[in-house]
């Protein structure tokens, strides 16, 4: 089945389900997380969302807990078969394992729970279809994502004064590490983002910051400021890992070339650490820190992470105001700056009280969880997918800010949450110096030497030569060693931004400065197989590719 089929399959599994409210607002936004790499039902349960996943306003059934355990033993029996080669028994395991959820019963209370599940399930057998099974075309570019506040950040609303009673009164009762006022720049923001599309906007980057809160409230107590800073990122990116904006900031906290380099941020032609997520979060803890001690103001402070500190010590001087407002009143900041501000503080007020704004009811991304391996060698992206028995687009998502399909030697890298001593094993089988070329391959049911030969650009005496001779039938699940062709594919275009919020957005724009010439696999996909590998869903990530 190739993926315009797939496309047209698109909504059959969430079409099952009754529009849930704000819950349903942003399915196309939704991260999927990586298969379990154990064969126990709490492994898989727990990196596939697991029943601890935030439900606002909904009591967790035991009943739900059930239904989420045996579709997990379904979709572990599944790719356990599908790794042993026994594609039948896969597809037959990935079928029950979205039958299970899609037959829950719709008085659940925490019905979202059983929905997130079927999203996130969906994707990966999706993902396992195209990158494994050859559905489609894989490529190694890296695409970014359009910064949201680049959209907003120069426009000015409306004020609606029947806001002002209600919001004069959650200023006064919310407890907050940075200040909370009520100004008319503020109450136009939270008019905005009370609107249907302002409304999609906040609601984004709420249910993406699941992804990594945990990780950015850690950090944020780690270096000493306030946890309301984490509404900068929201601002920021709308917590999309590789948010770019119009001026070449880059990652979840938009750190520009310079700036990262003074917080140790590497950037070199294969990696960018502005990308990463947890560096990123503390290096702009940091700053954040250091501008709070040189204005003792948190408005200030942030304005200057916006426009740079040397913009408001020039506003500052000219006007004689220390004052975020009074700047503005005068117009001595930039018109992006000056938006900034409000922003931030019109999201965390909303953010503190979500039942004064309908808020409640959406769940948040599950919390994206990794180990950490380190590289002896260069080392290809595709191969540590084979080691992890993983779609290489899982190991991308979790490495953001890799740029191109060979990572260094020395350089960290994350697989998914209990898949570390596993890839290790898996990686040491290849010889050290073959890693950022060679592949490792389970046999499936019709595979010879010669069709892998075809598949990998290599030849069937090459592929026997790595496997002590290898020659005959090959046996299902058997591991072989792949000697594949790999070149650096010269004069490649630059790498494309994805309109933010829009996990299926066509580029808008390159950018310039930011992307490097990518690597390729001379491989080329599989022919696709006859069947997916379920017949029951498509997730809405079918638009991926």
């Amino acid at each position: 089945m190739n993926c315009s089929h797939y496309a047209v399959l698109v909504a059959v599994a969430l079409s099952a389900f009754p529009a849930s409210g704000a819950g349903r607002a942003n399915a196309a936004a939704a991260t999927p997380a990586a298969v379990g790499v154990n064969g126990d039902d709490g492994a898989d349960a727990s990196i596939l969302g697991s029943a601890n996943s935030e439900v606002r306003n909904a009591v967790l059934s035991p009943e739900t807990d059930l239904i989420l355990q045996r579709s997990a033993r379904h979709l572990s029996d599944g790719r356990m078969a599908y790794f042993e080669g026994n594609l039948p028994v896969a597809r037959r395991e990935f079928d029950s394992a979205v039958q299970v959820l899609l037959e829950a019963p719709d008085a659940l209370p925490d019905r979202l729970r059983i929905e997130r599940r079927l999203e996130e399930i969906s994707d990966l057998i999706y993902r396992f279809d195209t990158e494994k099974m050859g559905a489609g075309e894989t490529s190694d570019s890296v695409a970014f994502d359009k910064a949201p506040i680049d959209e907003i950040s120069h426009m000015t609303f409306e004020v609606d004064p029947r806001l002002t009673p209600q919001v004069t009164h959650e200023v006064q009762q919310t407890p907050s590490g940075i200040p909370l006022e009520m100004t008319d720049p503020v109450l136009s923001y939270i008019h905005y983002f009370s609107t249907e599309r302002g409304r999609a906007v906040l609601l984004n980057g709420l249910q993406r910051a699941g992804r990594y809160k945990g990780m950015i409230e850690r950090v944020l107590a780690e270096e000493g400021v306030p946890q309301e800073l984490i509404y900068l990122a929201q601002a920021e990116s709308g917590f999309l890992a590789r948010a770019v904006s119009n001026k070449q900031a880059v990652g979840m906290w938009q750190f520009i070339a310079g700036t990262g380099a003074r917080y140790d941020l590497v950037r070199t032609k294969t990696f960018d650490e502005r990308l990463d997520p947890e560096k990123a979060t503390r290096a702009a803890a940091r700053h954040l820190k250091e501008l709070n001690q040189r204005y003792g103001d948190w408005y200030l402070a942030m304005a200057a992470y916006n426009c740079g500190a040397g913009a408001v010590d020039r506003a500052v001087e000219r006007t004689g105001y220390a004052d975020y407002w009074e700047l503005l009143k005068r117009k001595a900041l930039p018109k992006e700056t000056a938006n900034y501000v409000p922003i931030i503080v019109a999201m965390t007020i909303m953010a503190k009280n979500p039942k004064d704004y309908g808020l409640e009811n959406y769940q948040q991304d599950s919390p994206t969880e990794w180990d950490s391996i380190q590289l002896e060698a260069p080392t290809n992206l595709e191969l540590i997918a084979d080691a992890a028995e993983q779609p290489v687009s899982v190991i991308r998502d979790l490495n953001p800010e890799l740029l191109r399909s060979v990572a260094p030697a020395g350089l960290s890298i994350h697989v998914p949450k209990g898949a570390a001593d596993s890839t290790v094993t898996e990686l040491a089988v290849v010889p050290a110096g073959k890693r950022d070329t060679w592949r490792l391959h389970r046999v499936v049911l019709g595979d010879t030497l010669a069709s892998l030969a075809l598949r990998y650009h290599s030849s069937v005496q090459g592929i026997a030569a790595a496997n002590r001779g290898l020659l005959g039938a090959l046996e299902a699940g058997e591991r072989l060693l792949i000697p594949a062709a790999f070149h650096e594919a010269p004069n490649q275009p630059a790498r494309s931004v994805r309109k933010s919020g829009h996990a299926n957005s066509r580029p808008v724009h390159a950018v310039s400065g930011v992307a490097a010439s990518r690597s390729a696999h001379v491989a080329t996909a599989n022919v696709a197989a006859n069947r997916p590998l379920h017949a029951k869903a498509v997730s809405r990530q079918a638009f991926l590719r």
